[in-house]
């Protein structure tokens, strides 16, 4: 049996400190994956569709994306809306890190495809907590073998 190849996370995030914040307790739960930070919502779907300074992206690769929605140039609603209605990515599976919780914008994530939605806790204790419990998750989540791109976490 072939081992899946690792996958990376694309962690789409405006603010430097909850980014710094992502990786360190993502690392502390023992994520050990390439993590790739881009700061606004174009960054993200040139990184996706390897455009502009992202065109060497092998995008036969595995990837996860970690998205949050308030974010500059294009929101998060968008990214995930193009990525969604594409052919080639719209199998790529999609966690929403967010401080936004209001009920109707989690409908509305889900609706576009999310997989995950996860509001980013306000007390810094919390929000460290939440994702090194992310982090514990997706060392055992596996992504279907039929999506163009599998990976393993």
């Amino acid at each position: 049996m072939n081992r899946p190849q690792e996958v990376t996370i694309l962690l789409v995030e405006d603010d430097p400190g909850h980014a710094r914040l992502i990786e360190k307790n993502l690392r502390r739960a023992n994520i050990s994956n390439e993590i790739v930070n881009v700061t606004n919502g174009q960054q993200a779907l040139d990184y996706l569709f390897a455009k502009g300074s992202f065109s060497h992206i092998d995008t036969s690769k595995p990837l996860l994306l970690l998205l949050d929605l308030n974010l500059p140039v294009l929101d998060g609603y968008q990214v995930l809306q193009t990525l969604k209605t594409d052919e080639r990515t719209k199998h790529i599976p999609v966690i929403i890190l967010t401080t936004t919780g209001d009920t109707r914008e989690i409908s509305r994530c889900y609706e576009i495809g999310c997989c995950i939605y996860i509001t980013k806790p306000v007390n810094y204790q919390q929000f460290c907590d939440a994702i090194h419990k992310l982090g514990l998750f997706l060392s055992v989540v596996s992504v279907p073998e039929g999506s163009i791109r599998y990976a393993h976490i």
